[in-house]
């Protein structure tokens, strides 16, 4: 498959007319099929096999949003205290900033953990496909869990008291 092919995103699933661009729904960067493939036999994990958290992303860019705005009515706030009141709005005004440049910040933290959190999921997928993988490979080589059972009761009867 190649890269100007019709696609879907690996992140939000939705379509692309040209995989080689930037998803324009979510903004994920293009992946080519090559790259999958590759990832394939190596045994990584492919795009595909992610869950793509488009409403946490939706929610991460909400919170990123109303900090702007809160920043944004933050500077009229003043503009406007200053112009109608001078300097007699400054000790009012330096309070409202501290109230308003708080609560942005903690917008923008509440952002930025909901990105952490998308990738903690994808971390977490992650190690349950390669888990998945090992096993599958442990199983059709004919290995077992059983094969280790005998050394580790060995190891554990010469560390117990008798």
């Amino acid at each position: 498959m190649s890269t100007t092919q019709s696609q879907a995103c690996p992140d939000c699933g939705s379509h692309r007319e040209i995989a080689s661009q930037v998803c324009g729904a979510c903004g994920a960067p293009p992946r080519s099929a090559e790259e999958d493939q590759r990832a394939e036999q190596e045994g990584g994990v492919r795009t595909t096999d992610l869950e793509p958290y488009v409403t946490l992303r939706y929610i991460a860019k909400l919170f990123k949003v109303l900090a702007v705005l809160m920043v944004l009515m933050l500077l009229s706030e003043v503009t406007i205290g200053l112009m109608q009141q001078g300097t007699d709005a400054i000790i009012s005004l330096v309070g409202e900033a501290t109230r308003f440049l708080v609560l942005a910040g903690l917008l923008w933290g509440a952002g930025d953990l909901a990105i952490l959190l998308i990738d903690l999921g994808h971390d977490i997928r992650v190690s349950r496909i390669l888990l998945g993988r090992v096993n599958a490979e442990l199983h059709r080589r004919g290995g077992s869990t059983e094969d280790a059972a005998p050394s580790e009761q060995r190891s554990e009867q010469r560390m117990s008291p008798r």
